[in-house]
């Protein structure tokens, strides 16, 4: 006896085989898969090439859904670009980063904290004390960290926020292979920043607070060993 695949295996090796015998292909049914009735092999195909064109549309629906919001994103992104190049001191840039993330990308809560670098004001929270633990953490990220849990002190910038916040992000702020500093947020919701999610953008916004503070500090790299 044949077994299933050798037949389809004839089949795709003799695709003349129904024009040589119709009266089997106009005879031949099989079950209609959405319900009991059987249908001809022609209304078979028919229904399949539907099921795929559905497939293929929710995809496409999908798809055109996610470029949407790259735009969306894209364009605060662009946004926030032009207004760090606008600025004409480290307070001001500073305060542009602040206010555009939480009035443009809605995130609740936003720390940054500056080491490594000449201009150190002790009045300051963004120069205050970082732990050695939590500098070679940051320096050492590849890709900006995204969870459900804070990186050792850096909870606690965020002040009396800090016992409800559920998802945190750090971003890097570098000058070429030297970091000089991260970008901190987070929100009470856990699924604001989760391990899974894409830091594309998240790198970009780094990128250009980088470059807007780079412009009002100066970097001060620790003599080896």
């Amino acid at each position: 006896m044949l077994t299933p695949d050798q037949v389809a295996d004839y089949l795709r090796q003799n695709p003349g085989f129904f024009e040589q015998n119709v009266d089997l292909l106009v005879n031949l049914h099989i079950p209609h898969p959405h319900g009991g009735r059987a249908v001809s092999i022609g209304e078979r195909q028919l229904v399949a090439v539907r099921e795929k064109t559905r497939l293929l549309e929710e995809k496409l629906r999908e798809l055109i859904g996610f470029g949407e919001e790259n735009d969306v994103v894209s364009g605060k992104v662009h946004r926030l670009a032009c207004r760090l190049l606008a600025t004409d001191g480290l307070d001001a840039a500073l305060d542009a980063a602040y206010l555009d993330l939480l009035d443009h990308f809605a995130v609740p809560h936003v720390a940054v904290r500056l080491w490594g670098v000449a201009e150190r004001d002790p009045d300051t929270k963004e120069f205050g004390e970082v732990a050695a633990e939590m500098r070679d953490f940051v320096a050492q990220m590849g890709a900006p960290y995204c969870g459900g849990h804070a990186v050792y002190e850096s909870q606690a910038w965020f002040g009396e926020s800090a016992p409800h916040l559920r998802s945190f992000a750090l971003v890097a702020l570098r000058d070429g292979d030297h970091c000089f500093g991260v970008l901190a947020m987070a929100s009470e919701d856990a699924q604001r920043f989760y391990p899974e999610m894409g830091t594309l953008y998240l790198e970009r916004i780094g990128e250009l607070l980088a470059c807007a503070l780079r412009r009002h500090l100066t970097p001060v790299r620790e003599p080896a060993g």
